[in-house]
């Protein structure tokens, strides 16, 4: 008897190690995002140009990737992004809210005070990016901070 129940345990434990690694399988794949055709470099990425896809398994040592399109969508492509092929992040960025050459404004705040004044940036940046400006009426080059509004925040230093 004592043998029958022991053989019983040893199926039951077979039994749930493999109920246990057919879960894990299931739970392991992942949706992905990747292009359906090719997008270049310096073009934004829309939503009718992705697709989502089931990963069949994990890769070893894959970065940090696109798993739902609004991961990526409305962002710039950094390089050449290929049809069904998986979207590093790192390979799109914000788009640039301020370009080099157009008139900006730019806004000073400091309690009650806040001065305004036209500048024309010497670099591009997205909100949230620290760039350097020049004064249009004095020639002086100063750096502020893109807000998502397309202006620029200067501070006291």
């Amino acid at each position: 008897m004592r043998r029958g129940s022991a053989g019983r345990r040893f199926r039951f434990a077979g039994l749930a190690a493999a109920l246990a690694f057919f879960s894990a399988s299931a739970a392991a794949q992942e949706t992905v995002v990747v292009p359906l055709r090719v997008i270049y470099p310096g073009e934004t990425v829309s939503a009718n140009a992705l697709d989502e896809v089931t990963l069949r398994r994990r890769q070893k040592g894959m970065a940090a990737i696109a798993r739902a399109p609004g991961d990526i969508e409305g962002k710039v492509a950094r390089r050449t992004l290929l049809p069904g092929r998986l979207v590093p992040l790192s390979s799109v960025r914000e788009a640039y809210l301020v370009e080099p050459g157009t008139a900006v404004t730019v806004i000073f705040s400091e309690g009650a005070l806040t001065i305004s004044l036209t500048a024309v940036p010497l670099e591009s940046g997205a909100a949230g990016d620290l760039i350097k400006l020049r004064n249009m009426d004095s020639g002086a080059v100063i750096t502020g901070i893109v807000m998502a509004d397309g202006t620029v925040r200067v501070s006291a230093s």
